[in-house]
């Protein structure tokens, strides 16, 4: 499935996520976009971009408003070395989140803020890219691109 990149998925995006509020969308776009060295994008991925849970088929906050997270992945190696714990040393981190909030401490503030322009928890991770084509040939896991690394451009208009 690889990435979806059209705009009904991110109008699913915003109105799942974000309670359809565009604005804030863009906000924590933006806040990525601030945190994040050149070169660096920023994927979103899970039952955000599906509508559903993967492992049950679940819609997205099926067990309530706010309950569903969001899955941000940074592909780039500066990214990774921001990271304490590592799923495959040096290449796939463990997720920041509730359940491991010692993995990336610089980027403990960020999660938190990010978590509550949400509204729901936000695990952040970190991937190469062989890790990334991995899991769209091999496992069919698709995502949507927040920031593409070409995007300093566009980083620099948005924080004037």
């Amino acid at each position: 499935m690889a990435e979806m990149a059209d705009e009904p998925v991110r109008d699913r995006i915003i109105r799942l996520a974000f309670d359809g509020d565009k604005a804030r969308f863009d906000r924590f776009v933006n806040m990525l976009r601030r945190a994040i060295p050149d070169g660096t994008q920023v994927i979103l991925r899970g039952s955000a971009v599906t509508g559903y849970r993967w492992a049950d088929n679940q819609p997205f906050d099926a067990d309530g408003p706010g309950t569903s997270d969001l899955d941000v992945t940074f592909l780039g190696a500066d990214m990774l070395d921001l990271w304490e714990t590592f799923y495959i040393p040096k290449m796939h981190t463990t997720p920041l989140s509730e359940d491991y909030p010692e993995a990336c401490p610089p980027l403990n503030n960020l999660r938190s803020k990010l978590c509550r322009l949400a509204g729901r928890p936000v695990n952040l991770q970190a991937s190469i890219g062989l890790v990334q084509f991995a899991r769209d040939v091999l496992f069919d896991q698709p995502y949507f691109t927040l920031i593409d690394k070409s995007d300093k451009d566009e980083r620099e208009t948005s924080a004037a």
